[in-house]
């Protein structure tokens, strides 16, 4: 393509089979156009070719998958062949700028799979001294950083002697894993049983397109991870949870060392002004999904959530399996709480799909997440299925040797009918009653 130049996209080493679903609603967001050189697989790069400078910089500022992209200069299988295409590169493109002398650089030398002294990377970099900087070395805060990146595979159990790649090019940016930490669990103020991680939480954002002034829905609050992250992202976030004492942070603490302390001001808002957020929070109900309560007119950009599966939190709408009592009683009573019934998954889904229907705006996205049996994953029987919307991606995150779920991220492609949004049936896995009827359940709860 015109103008367009290749670049190495290089990850980190986890929630690999995410990498593609948050790249390409990435691409999708920023509305440009990347070609891949080969087919995106499990290694820990990938090269494509983008339009321009811009483009990269602002896939990586959002990127959470990513350590950095590079612009490639070269590549081969030999360090001989590499240094010839350095050379020829630079006899082309270098050697004509006129201030050289001026640009302040560094060298990064990364090995995957294998390891390397301080020794042995020194001498690397100096294989490249024909490289025509002048300037001087600034490791802090260069006006360039040169990479070198040697691939040995991803068995760290068969090792070879020699990379089977090689690749040097200029770092254009590095990507936004520092959010990770800086959004932990581990410092957080307020978290729960099931708060999702910080990396997670954002790749479901980006997942979800969420951008700046976008107006994001959790019907499964909990602690309120992921309206964290679609804050951050800038969306203006809100959501519902049928339960109480976690909205109000009353539950039982998960952290050990705090269970025997007073707790005070633990709320979806203190996480929110934690991270200077708060201006994007609308607010948390406590309220049944099942009953939603909101106008017809609301459009919402995004939905994101992880509805309770009945495992390690109670799937639970209002309702009651009793006959219903007389008036008297009723009103004899002091304190009125709503009795609840069991909410299974199954329902949970068709809810979702169906508020998602009638409330997402048209190419909204709606991210969720289901429970699987590994052994018995099929497709067309787990996946829910909707006329108004398209399946995007369908991630897998593996729990344990049976168990796992996926990430699924569904674009909505069309206004609903009437009758579809009445009409339409998404099919029961039957999850929970397999978890606990399983010989092997006991095994699976302890994980």
């Amino acid at each position: 393509m015109k103008n367009f130049k290749k670049y190495l996209f290089w990850f980190a080493n986890d929630h690999v089979d995410f990498r593609l679903s948050e790249i390409e609603s990435i691409v999708s967001l920023l509305k440009t156009t990347i070609k891949w050189k080969e087919k995106p697989t499990i290694k820990p790069y990938w090269i494509a070719e983008l339009p321009s400078e811009d483009v990269v910089k602002e896939i990586a500022r959002r990127s959470v998958s990513l350590k950095h992209i590079t612009e490639l200069w070269a590549w081969s299988s030999t360090i001989e062949n590499l240094h010839e295409q350095v050379r020829k590169f630079s006899d082309d493109h270098l050697i004509q700028c006129p201030d050289l002398h001026q640009i302040s650089f560094k060298f990064n030398v990364e090995v995957y799979c294998n390891t390397q002294k301080y020794s042995e990377k020194v001498s690397k970099i100096e294989t490249f001294n024909y490289l025509p900087f002048k300037g001087r070395v600034n490791l802090n805060n260069p006006d360039i950083t040169l990479t070198y990146i040697e691939y040995f595979g991803n068995d760290p159990n068969k090792v070879p002697e020699k990379p089977y790649h090689l690749f040097f090019g200029k770092m254009i940016a590095k990507s936004q894993r520092k959010s990770i930490s800086d959004l932990s669990l581990k410092n957080r103020i307020f978290i729960g049983n099931t708060s999702m991680d910080a990396e997670l939480s954002l790749i479901m954002a980006n997942c979800a397109k969420v951008t700046d002034g976008d107006l994001v829905y959790d019907p499964f609050v909990g602690s309120g991870s992921l309206l964290v992250a679609a804050a951050y992202f800038g969306g203006y976030v809100f959501g519902v949870d049928i339960d109480y004492l976690m909205i109000h942070g009353r539950t039982k603490p998960t952290r050990k060392q705090a269970r025997d302390k007073p707790r005070k001001n633990e709320s979806v808002l203190a996480n929110m002004k934690q991270y200077g957020l708060e201006s994007h929070y609308l607010d948390v109900l406590v309220g049944d999904s099942s009953l939603p309560i909101w106008r017809p007119e609301l459009r919402l950009d995004a939905i994101i959530t992880d509805p309770p599966y009945g495992i390690r939190e109670a799937t639970e709408k209002i309702g009651t399996s009793k006959e219903r009592q007389n008036s008297s009683s009723i009103c004899n009573s002091e304190t009125k709480f709503p009795s609840k019934v069991i909410y299974s998954f199954h329902q949970i889904l068709f809810d979702l799909f169906y508020f998602s229907a009638a409330h997402l705006k048209l190419n909204g996205r709606l991210v969720t997440w289901i429970p699987v049996y590994r052994d018995d994953y099929d497709e067309d029987h787990y996946i829910p299925q909707h006329p108004c919307f398209t399946l995007i991606s369908n991630c897998e995150q593996i729990i344990s040797r049976v168990l796992s779920r996926r990430l699924l991220t569904f674009e909505k492609t069309k206004e609903p009918t009437a009758e579809e949004l009445e009409n339409f049936e998404i099919s029961d896995s039957g999850f929970r009653e397999k978890y606990f009827s399983y010989k092997h359940g006991r095994d699976l709860v302890s994980n």
